[in-house]
């Protein structure tokens, strides 16, 4: 057995079956995801990814220690939209010389940049390794880590990449085995890059690098060699690929253990980083283990502004437009979270429900314990080590918590579960107007002859602690229902 095995198995995308996760040196294990592009406010959607690979980071600490660990997740700031909106309102102090194009476009980014980090801490996410932002990235750096630029170079001296009507392209021809991870034929395939690519190509499947700025469009000055000797200086700004080949090899080196993201980035995304990083630098693979979350959809549909289901992350905190009230971030994590991270997901207020009841069951079994032991038990730990198997590892916790009331040490392990996923431990609290709101459903049930429902509410409050108490108003007549907290 490897050294560097310690019981973890994944789901790699790019083998399509489990495998021994072993990485390339156990003293430094490294992982980059994916992250958002800060033009607006991150969705739901956005928080999966953040969620799971957060899971996986921990784990991976627990696994191999906290030190021996280096997760990084990318900011996209280079986007046609935010170079068009920093153009907008700071032109006129670019053009002066006043601003470069990296300081107007972290004016333009600075809030939503800020409120993805508000955002992902309330949703209990440790803060990565490294956060790069992609604007960072563009040109050489001075302290010599990889850049788009010279990467970009390095793929034209390969032969890999040829210059073109302002643009240097990717020539997918030139690369033997590309579409191994999305394992789709060549002539089924796009461009897919973030900006338009017409007929001046190779092959249709060939993608931009880097793609010039007309004269009123903001952009880097770069200049590129071909390999027949001319000089090509182009005022413009990088596909979308380019700047996760970049910023990986930059804190990850040429090839790393884990790299993750959503399903939607398989194809052309990750295909494409795979291309232009293991041509550029020659390598067999740029990363061992591809790991991808899957589909959300809100209320069983498609989430889109169309729809009207669209939310963000912002909103589900701070406002009542899901399901009528603010929801915790821990409850959002849960419920993202009961759900395997491979399969789709049905986001629903129902679910929420369900994970913000059996977040208080486990709070309420958790505090007969002072404190909580120094890991968590095996019986939760193993399962994720099995493809991050969270559904078993709540069933233990589970039986935790129905343990938890005459046994300490299970009152214990259960709290230290809780704190591993991330979940806050200081007790269980309860929120009045919450409760007053359960019970308000509860009875409208009741006026409906719904009994089912309004049984499984009173199960669900008394399993968190609160018993409910029937009667009449001695004025009206009419039902209520008062309620009182059993410890």
């Amino acid at each position: 057995m490897s050294e560097g095995f310690k019981g973890l198995r994944l789901y790699n995308t790019l083998t399509r079956t489990k495998e021994d996760f072993v990485p390339i040196d156990p003293a430094n294990v490294r992982m980059y995801v994916c992250g958002p592009t800060v033009y607006d406010y991150a969705h739901i959607g956005n928080a999966r990814p953040a969620i799971v690979f957060d899971v996986l980071f921990r784990l991976l600490r627990h696994l191999y220690g906290e030190d021996r660990v280096t997760y990084v997740r990318n900011i996209t700031d280079v986007d046609d939209k935010i170079n068009a909106r920093a153009l907008r309102d700071y032109g006129k102090d670019i053009e002066a010389g006043r601003l470069s194009l990296n300081e107007a476009i972290r004016k333009v980014t600075e809030p939503t940049y800020e409120q993805y980090q508000r955002d992902v801490t309330a949703l209990g996410c440790l803060p990565p390794t490294f956060q790069p932002r992609a604007t960072e990235f563009v040109l050489p750096r001075p302290d010599g880590r990889a850049d788009m630029v010279t990467l970009i170079q390095s793929l034209i001296d390969r032969g890999h990449a040829y210059v073109s009507n302002g643009e240097v392209l990717f020539d997918v021809g030139s690369m033997t085995d590309y579409g191994q991870l999305s394992r789709r034929p060549l002539d089924e395939q796009q461009a897919g890059a973030r900006v338009d690519v017409k007929d001046h190509k190779k092959n249709p499947a060939d993608f931009v690098l880097w793609k010039e700025s007309s004269a009123e469009e903001p952009g880097w000055e770069a200049t590129f060699r071909p390999k027949d000797g001319s000089t090509a200086s182009i005022h413009g700004r990088p596909g979308w690929h380019i700047e996760c080949s970049a910023m990986s090899a930059a804190y990850l080196g040429e090839v790393f253990d884990i790299h993750g993201g959503g399903l939607d980035l398989i194809f052309p995304h990750h295909e494409n980083e795979i291309a232009q990083s293991r041509c550029a630098h020659g390598t067999e693979v740029m990363a061992n283990y591809w790991l991808h979350n899957g589909f959300l959809q809100v209320e069983g549909k498609k989430m889109s502004k169309s729809e009207g289901n669209f939310v963000t992350i912002h909103e589900l905190l701070e406002t009542e437009k899901f399901g009528g009230r603010k929801w915790p971030g821990e409850v959002l994590r849960l419920a993202m979270l009961m759900t395997h991270y491979r399969e789709p997901i049905d986001f629903s207020v129902r679910k929420l429900e369900e994970a913000e009841n059996t977040l208080r069951k486990w709070k309420r079994a958790a505090d007969v314990a002072d404190a909580a032991t120094v890991a968590p038990p095996a019986a939760v730990a193993d399962p994720l080590s099995d493809d991050l198997g969270t559904y078993r590892a709540f069933q233990a916790m589970n039986e935790l918590a129905a343990s938890a009331s005459s046994e300490v040490a299970a009152a214990a392990s259960l709290k230290a579960a809780l704190a591993f996923f991330g979940f806050d431990i200081g007790g269980a609290e309860i929120d009045d107007a919450v409760v007053k709101e359960t019970v308000t459903r509860r009875l409208a049930f009741i006026r409906d002859k719904n009994w089912a429902e309004a049984d499984r509410i009173r199960d669900e409050l008394l399993a968190q602690g609160i018993q409910l108490k029937d009667g009449k108003d001695p004025a009206t007549g009419e039902r209520v229902t008062t309620w009182e907290v059993k410890r």
